[in-house]
């Protein structure tokens, strides 16, 4: 098998049930350390190995902890999938002192790109915007009428469950209201895709995801061509 395949498989097994609680907006969630207790033994299983690593970035004045969560093949070293996500810092927190605010978003971070990695279906409910009514939406429907489908157009669409989208479809994704309404995505701040990113769901928090990843690839690379040019002193065009 090769990375890809047993990533394949490890989707496929990992069940991270919702096991928190959160009584002040009344819902279930999972966080990073239920899917970290989940996936080790079908990572031992198929012989893989599961990296978390945080990095701090700096966007239009604001820090943002960038966690990657990498797994490379046992077998074969010189294989691995990585995804990375993204959560703010906020400049201070009541309770907190400052290590504890960048850890809380590190965990947070780091939740999203096992989420990104796994591919752990997270589009029913938010973290932070479940305001409670959830059971009464997800009761069994009775009729054509209470049941969602998956090509109605509601303001905020959920993704399909392949999940594909190419680059240029979520550079020219576009909301269907509000002040972006009929803005793409493409021509975003990182700031404002962050923050659908940690907000949103469905295909605008894919979409999102994508567009930051480029970006934090392209910007990667260009970083080592500076460093290559300032090691050699040679013009790399």
């Amino acid at each position: 098998m090769n990375i890809y395949e047993k990533l394949l498989a490890i989707q496929t097994e990992l069940k991270a049930p919702k096991s928190q609680y959160n009584s002040f907006g009344k819902y279930n969630y999972r966080n990073c350390e239920d899917i970290l207790e989940a996936v080790k033994p079908i990572c031992k299983k198929y012989n893989v190995v599961l990296f978390l690593t945080d990095d701090i970035i700096y966007v239009e004045g604001r820090h943002y902890v960038k966690a990657t969560a990498t797994l490379i093949d046992c077998e074969k070293p010189n294989e691995m999938v990585f995804v990375s996500a993204n959560a703010r810092e906020e400049a201070e927190k009541k309770g907190m002192d400052g290590s504890q605010v960048t850890g809380a978003s590190s965990s947070y971070a780091r939740k999203y790109a096992l989420n990104g990695l796994f591919d752990i279906d997270d589009t029913k409910d938010s973290d932070t915007t479940n305001t409670g009514d959830k059971t009464a939406k997800e009761k069994p429907a009775e009729s054509a009428s209470n049941s969602t489908v998956s090509n109605a157009q509601p303001p905020k669409p959920i993704a399909q469950a392949s999940g594909a989208m190419t680059l240029a479809q979520a550079k020219a994704y576009c909301f269907t209201n509000g002040k972006n309404a009929n803005k793409p995505l493409g021509e975003a701040s990182d700031g404002f895709l962050t923050w659908v990113s940690q907000n949103g769901n469905g295909k605008a928090k894919m979409a999102a995801d994508i567009i930051l990843k480029s970006r934090a690839e392209v910007k990667s690379y260009q970083q080592s061509l500076i460093e290559d040019t300032e090691d050699d002193g040679d013009i790399p065009f």
